[in-house]
């Protein structure tokens, strides 16, 4: 049986475009999630829901902030990302710790945000308070500097954040940032611009945030049971500071 000219030109096409061109081949191998290095995927893939499509505007830390980036260190980056932030909603993402990411990709992701939201030589002027505290934090005061400082922009409302509900989900590490380094993305102002009603004010001393933050903490409710079963009775429970 003789085959027709015209068959034979046709299946000579289709192999000279290749096998990822007939159908049922994908274009191109697709590489395992452990392969993946590229930065946006990962951060589309395991971040954005959180902080944002671009590091901004998401229910948790703006992350595109660049007084934040200059705050924190690469360590502690890694830190969070790999394991978690305890009093956090922050998983874990390491595969060390339970999650899906590599080291390598856990790398990716600090390279990346240092990359796009570091700006080279970037100083945000005087030297903030330190990123962790360095001494504990007076509830009764920080109550006094939150009312001078932070309650005309946080009275009851929508951004009520001495709710309970919202203080059990942000741990204190957390608020630290935030009143250091604000949130430019919805509006918070840093340290350097806490004032009463938006007006001028010194900025914020390392005793003013860790005051600030001793306050918020001692206003969450109970810790969850199974968070009470861990933790050490003889420790006595945060005085709740006198309300006025």
């Amino acid at each position: 049986m003789r085959i027709p000219a015209q068959v034979i030109l046709a299946c000579l096409a289709a192999l000279s475009a290749g096998c990822e061109r007939m159908p049922g081949y994908p274009p191109e191998p697709v590489a395992r999630p452990s392969q993946i290095s590229d930065f946006a995927t990962l951060y589309s893939q395991n971040c954005s829901g959180c902080h944002g499509a671009n590091g901004q505007n998401g229910p948790a830390m703006d992350l595109a902030n660049p007084e934040y980036q200059a705050l924190v260190d690469d360590a502690t980056l890694r830190k969070w990302i790999s394991g978690g932030m305890p009093g956090t909603e922050m998983p874990a993402f390491a595969r060390s710790a339970g999650g899906m990411l590599t080291d390598a990709q856990v790398n990716a992701l600090v390279a990346g945000m240092r990359a796009r939201w570091l700006p080279s030589g970037f100083s945000a002027g005087p030297t903030p308070p330190p990123y962790a505290p360095m001494h504990p934090g007076d509830a009764m005061r920080g109550e006094q500097t939150y009312r001078a400082r932070c309650s005309a922009c946080h009275a009851p409302s929508s951004q009520e954040i001495t709710s309970p509900d919202y203080l059990a989900r942000v741990g204190d590490q957390a608020l630290r940032s935030i009143i250091i380094a604000g949130r430019p993305d919805i509006g918070q102002p840093d340290w350097q611009h806490l004032g009463p009603g938006g007006k001028a004010a010194p900025p914020l001393s390392p005793q003013d945030v860790d005051d600030i933050v001793a306050y918020l903490a001692s206003l969450r409710g109970p810790a969850p049971a199974a968070q009470n079963a861990m933790s050490s009775p003889a420790q006595p429970a945060p005085a709740t500071p006198t309300r006025r």
